[in-house]
């Protein structure tokens, strides 16, 4: 796979409102929906890298989508349709503010309900990794939970636990109990917030095992529509979880994650200060990542990621 086929699509300018746009994702205002882009941008240490990474839209696009499709029944989700056909877009743009769709919106992008968000990242963690590993070394707990004693490393743990944060729009997010939730939202919908991570991280576990991953954690976000709570952004993608290779897996150690650990690793081995600006990938690091998000695509979904041109 030659990085020279798929061009990076690092930044969108579309002649729409721009309603947000993120590390990753360039949000649209339609009125009463959205235009999502997922763009080929790459963060790391909480900084927007130079270099954007081939493919990575596509498939954190066409992953969203496939989750949001199969856990609708455990919550309903905001995605109303992806754009493989452009002129979807006719539908939600009256007739004078129609335009010529760059091509590259196919695949990469997803038109879903304006809702109110929740500023909370709802963090689900079934293994014992990364941050929790860290804490719990130090103090015993994972985000102030206390846990039982001689866990190791990549350790599932004996349930999934809730593990909330803030959600920054930049920077680090913070942890948060259900006390600051509960103040934020009330009981029923912090107790609805638990309880429909648990079940979309419990059946999303099941499924990606059969596939040959494991699940070590997720977060997901959610929103208000019509009084309900509803799933939004994005589901379970390499960029919001931590996907392990089944046949790989041995407990007491990090695991190899289907995600972006090259281009960490590259960035701690450079002496970058994880300040910006941050340095360019070379491209074997480059080549690399990108394969890594069209294994965990293809082997969650049993299908090659197909482009559309």
């Amino acid at each position: 796979m030659a990085n020279k086929e798929y061009p990076v699509i690092y930044e969108t300018k579309l002649p729409l409102p721009v309603f947000i746009q993120g590390k990753v994702r360039d949000t649209y205002d339609l009125g009463n929906h959205l235009l999502i882009i997922a763009t080929d941008r790459i963060s790391a240490f909480d900084i927007v890298l130079p270099t954007g990474i081939p493919l990575k839209g596509h498939v954190l696009n066409r992953l969203s989508n496939f989750w949001f499709r199969i856990t609708k029944e455990i919550v309903p989700n905001h995605m109303v349709e992806t754009l493989d056909d452009l002129h979807g877009l006719d539908s939600y743009l009256p007739e004078d503010k129609r335009f010529n769709y760059p091509s590259y919106l196919r695949g990469r992008s997803m038109i879903v309900k304006k809702v109110k968000r929740i500023p909370l990242e709802c963090v689900i963690r079934g293994y014992l990794s990364g941050s929790a590993w860290a804490e719990y070394k130090e103090k015993g707990t994972i985000s102030g939970n206390p846990m039982p004693k001689g866990l190791v490393e990549s350790q599932e743990l004996p349930q999934p636990l809730f593990t909330p944060t803030t959600k920054a729009d930049s920077g680090h997010d913070e942890p948060v109990n259900k006390d600051y939730i509960t103040k934020m939202l009330g009981l029923r919908v912090t107790k609805e917030l638990e309880d429909k991570s648990t079940l979309l991280y419990i059946s999303a576990r099941k499924y990606a095992l059969s596939k040959g991953i494991i699940i070590a954690d997720t977060k997901f976000e959610f929103g208000i529509d019509n009084g309900k709570l509803i799933l939004i952004d994005e589901a379970l993608t390499p960029d919001s979880s931590r996907f392990w290779d089944v046949s790989k897996y041995t407990i007491g150690k990090s695991q190899e994650s289907f995600d972006k650990q090259p281009v960490r690793d590259w960035l701690v081995a450079s002496g970058w200060n994880k300040k910006p600006p941050a340095p360019e990938l070379p491209p074997d690091v480059v080549t690399a990542t990108t394969k890594r998000y069209m294994a965990a695509y293809e082997m969650l979904t049993g299908r090659r990621l197909a482009i559309l041109e």
